[in-house]
């Protein structure tokens, strides 16, 4: 099997929501290339490797002169495709002088850059998170930038739903989750696991913004495109009136939105939104929603980052591969083998027969 720390490069990763970057040179470290970010006076945004040609300096560190960046250190010039076009103290510029630039797209509120062979940065392979910006949709959203693990356990987090019967007990966490059945399906980009708890009473969260007594029936249709975006249709309506069917009429409905972005083998920037087609008018709501509060005073996304730090924390410590795997993980199996094949197609390693969980998945399917 690939290397699970590793990341696949020619895809496009979140960088940045597109309010973030303005007229600032903004560094982020991206699959493990420093980059810095900005926008142009055409209000296009430019993406350049962060460290200078010269000495290395951070270009971060310098500042804009109209569209291009010079150095603080030593006042080299590059502009935003990465030459060089000033040299202090001579004339002639070397031509090899130059950084790397990064194609950039701006799509659904967020910046993406390809960070792979840039002849292959095709703008519409960029991963379908239309939820985030299109209507009837309304959510704010937030970044944990430089999360403290592995952007795979992010995706394992988010494929695998019970977790929230423990994790976020007395909020969305509910025992029916881990009773009911669920199906994984895939294709050669994406994996769908869906799971129907029919006839339940519904957990605190939803039971409070359904604002109806009564049983429901609750949904959870998670959606994984490869290498690194989540988008979770997730909801309830009442019992019996036709969800299952496609008429969530008698329910509210939302999706829970995850662009995951490596940093490095151990940290990612885990891009969250969490947009909803009910009561869409209601900005205290959306507030309440991004903060997500629960008894504790710790929001839902607060208590996966805690579960996830300490996870990365306990493998740095006893590292073993691979992990012990249930039914339970079968979507984010299939979200590996997706990863898997994306590395090896770059000729990063072959991959191979992972063996037990092969079975895994098989049973986890079935």
């Amino acid at each position: 099997m690939t290397d699970p720390k590793g990341f696949p490069l020619n895809a496009w990763y979140a960088a940045a929501w597109d309010h973030e970057i303005g007229r600032a040179l903004t560094p982020r470290r991206i699959c493990d290339k420093d980059v810095v970010l900005y926008r142009r006076t055409d209000g296009g945004v430019a993406a350049l490797e962060d460290a200078c040609w010269h000495r290395l300096m951070p270009l971060s560190l310098g500042h804009l002169k109209g569209d291009q960046v010079m150095c603080g250190y030593h006042g080299l010039v590059f502009d935003a495709a990465g030459r060089c076009t000033h040299m202090p103290a001579q004339e002639t510029i070397n031509p090899s002088a130059c950084v790397r630039a990064f194609p950039a797209v701006e799509r659904y509120r967020l910046v993406w850059l390809w960070m792979g062979d840039p002849a292959l940065a095709d703008p519409d392979l960029v991963p379908d998170f239309h939820w985030n910006s299109d209507a009837p949709w309304v959510g704010e959203g937030g970044t944990f930038y430089g999360l403290k693990c592995n952007y795979r356990l992010v995706i394992d987090n988010l494929m695998d739903l019970t977790h929230e019967t423990y994790v976020h007990a007395g909020s969305i966490g509910d025992d029916a989750i881990t009773r009911s059945p669920f199906e994984v399906t895939h294709t050669e980009t994406c994996v769908t696991v869906e799971r129907w708890m029919e006839g339940i009473e519904p957990p605190p969260f939803w039971a409070r913004n359904l604002g109806r007594p009564g049983h429901v029936d609750r949904w959870q249709i998670i959606r994984f495109e490869a290498p690194s975006v989540v988008a979770g249709d997730v909801g309830v309506a009442l019992a019996g009136t036709g969800a299952r069917r496609g008429d969530r009429s008698q329910g509210v409905n939302g999706f829970f939105l995850a662009a995951i972005t490596p940093e490095t083998a151990t940290s990612c920037h885990y891009f969250w939104n969490f947009v909803r087609s009910f009561r869409t008018d209601d900005e205290e709501l959306t507030k309440r929603l991004t903060l997500a509060h629960v008894n504790d005073g710790k929001g839902v996304y607060d208590q996966d980052h805690d579960v996830l730090e300490a996870q990365q924390r306990a493998i740095d410590r006893q590292p073993r591969q691979p992990f012990y795997n249930l039914n339970i993980d079968a979507g984010s199996l299939w979200a590996h083998r997706l990863i898997d094949g994306m590395m090896a197609a770059e000729g990063r390693g072959p991959v191979k027969d992972p063996g037990r969980d092969t079975a895994s998945v098989g049973m986890a399917a079935e």
